[in-house]
């Protein structure tokens, strides 16, 4: 992690709180004995690195990649594994700001073209005081916009070595692991370059999300992502636990299925019923990122013309 520390630039990154080049600090924090400075860059990773909405800063992508040397590496928690969980779960954060999808190579160009325009505005932004980055959103030029389009463009490209390095945790012996091992997956897989094993990567989690009919949080985790991925969720739909129906509801591939789409409504008017269907443990490791946040949100009582199409809160 270090020798791919010193090679970034941090000086010429940002992040939420402005110039990068704390950026190394508070990381390798995440390896020392220092409980303050630990806490500081756990709290800098998660709160700096990424945006509130869960969108990529220029930072991100380099972060995201020592973030991946981190999860094998012995002297990060060593009394607590749920360290390399929480890593996991970082890089679906950065998996779900890497989404592209087709727009990835009208980015590029865009970028590409505005190469140096690009260059001029982030110089200006990283010397700039507070007050002037702040204006400097709101210039007109959508510099900033295309900055931070650009910092998205640069998780995707680097989506299949964190794929690569996220896998082999789907095999752990902690239950814990395998389920930010498989969020992580269902988004960072979505990527073009993963197309070819996304079929087997279906077939793993499918199996997976079988072998966890004992623990209802794993599975709807797991489901989540094989939805993600374009897998067969349906025979979950008539589980017994509702959590567990819900997220397989959330499929996209069900979209026009009259189940799933009850089961999406049902979930958009009474999401508490969803939350407490996993007693003390929060919702599934998605439900702290868009869209699948702002479904825990009652709508409250909304007139529905057609019964067969969902309500505006569940289609997201």
């Amino acid at each position: 992690m270090v020798d791919r520390r010193d090679d970034v630039n941090w000086c010429a990154l940002f992040h939420a709180m402005g110039p990068a080049s704390d950026t190394p600090r508070h990381l390798a924090a995440l390896l020392g004995d220092d409980v303050e400075a630990f806490v500081e860059g756990y709290t800098h990773l998660w709160s700096t690195t990424l945006r509130r909405e869960g969108k990529a800063w220029p930072a991100t992508a380099p972060t995201a990649l020592l973030v991946a040397e981190l999860l094998d590496n012995p002297q990060l928690g060593p009394d607590d594994p749920s360290l390399g969980d929480a890593m996991l779960a970082y890089l679906y954060a950065v998996g779900v700001a890497a989404d592209l999808g087709d727009q990835a190579s009208g980015v590029r160009t865009q970028v590409r073209d505005r190469a140096t325009e690009l260059s001029e505005w982030t110089s200006a932004y990283l010397s700039a005081c507070a007050d002037d980055r702040a204006e400097m959103w709101h210039d007109g030029t959508g510099l900033g916009e295309l900055v931070l389009d650009e910092a998205a463009l640069a998780c995707f490209d680097l989506a299949p070595l964190l794929l690569r390095r996220v896998l082999p945790h789907l095999a752990s012996e902690r239950a814990g692991r395998r389920r930010c091992a498989a969020a992580a997956v269902g988004s960072l897989a979505r990527h073009a370059t993963a197309s070819a094993q996304v079929h087997s990567l279906r077939e793993q989690l499918t199996s997976m999300a079988w072998a966890a009919s004992s623990s209802s949080y794993e599975a709807a985790t797991i489901l989540i992502s094989i939805g993600h991925l374009g897998g067969d969720t349906r025979p979950w739909l008539a589980d017994p636990h509702a959590g567990v129906r819900a997220c397989a509801a959330l499929a996209p591939g069900l979209t026009g299925d009259d189940t799933a789409g009850r089961l999406r409504r049902e979930l958009a008017c009474s999401p508490g019923v969803f939350t407490e269907s996993f007693g003390d443990m929060a919702p599934p490791l998605q439900f702290q990122f868009k869209p699948y946040q702002d479904l825990l949100t009652p709508v409250g009582p909304q007139r529905v013309d057609d019964a067969d199409k969902p309500l505006p809160h569940a289609s997201a």
